[in-house]
């Protein structure tokens, strides 16, 4: 196992009166993620923490130093955090459409496995380049892909906000797996739409790129989505190879 550093920070935003964002980093359960729920109020946040209590279910034994059994294991915790949330439904019909975006980001022996599913991203900092690992499932991205609108105009889309793939909301969930090695002075960027609906990757790439700590870099990111406006709940999460 690399040797890392994690980071993680969030903010209601200036617009909204509840956060609805959930993050956690557990370096000793080898993972961390971002949820970002949505179904109004309290049940877009319990959505979020549904999330997040499946993935400790998921990840409470011990790292595994297998690749194989982190996909699986990274399966199993959006599996089951989705079942959870139809379940609560179900139970709750006044919170039917509850639901949320997740990144869970798992690692072990020198490489990692990505889940995704919404459009919270992540991003990798590697060699002063910065790439968007994950694609939304967002009706505008799905736009841009057809050609219909540019990714510049995608950003300002008054359809912007319009999932097309949540956690919670269909029975059979299909979860973008991405794998990886890990390297030496990359840095990992978990985050919710909070902050790239407001901030330009450029803008992210200079936060990220400079001789900061980690949460001061967090705070970097938290505190430009705010200058632009802060029209959403804002999270971010670092993870860096030391």
């Amino acid at each position: 196992m690399p040797y890392i550093a994690l980071s993680g920070r969030t903010d209601v935003g200036l617009k909204r009166t509840n956060n609805e964002d959930v993050f956690l980093v557990r370096s000793d359960l080898g993972f961390c993620l971002v949820a970002d729920g949505m179904g109004g109020a309290a049940a877009g946040e319990l959505a979020s923490r549904y999330f997040a209590d499946n993935c400790l279910k998921a990840f409470a034994q011990p790292m595994t130093d297998s690749a194989p059994t982190l996909l699986l294991q990274v399966q199993k915790a959006f599996q089951q955090a989705n079942k959870a949330i139809l379940d609560h439904v179900k139970k709750a019909p006044r919170h039917k459409g509850m639901g949320c975006t997740a990144e869970l980001l798992a690692f072990c022996n020198g490489g990692f496995v990505l889940g995704h599913v919404g459009d919270s991203r992540t991003y990798r900092l590697r060699n002063s380049e910065l790439k968007q690992l994950t694609h939304d499932h967002s009706l505008v991205q799905s736009m841009v892909d057809q050609g219909v609108i540019s990714a510049d105009a995608a950003r300002r889309h008054s359809h912007r906000n319009v999932i097309l793939r949540a956690v919670g909301i269909e029975t059979n969930l299909s979860v973008d797996l991405i794998k990886g090695k890990l390297m030496p002075g990359d840095i990992y960027l978990l985050c919710s739409d909070g902050l790239t609906d407001m901030v330009e990757d450029a803008q992210i790439k200079a936060a990220l790129s400079t001789d900061a700590s980690l949460p001061e870099k967090a705070e970097a990111c938290i505190a430009l989505a705010k200058k632009a406006g802060g029209a959403d709940n804002i999270t971010v999460v670092l993870f860096r190879i030391l």
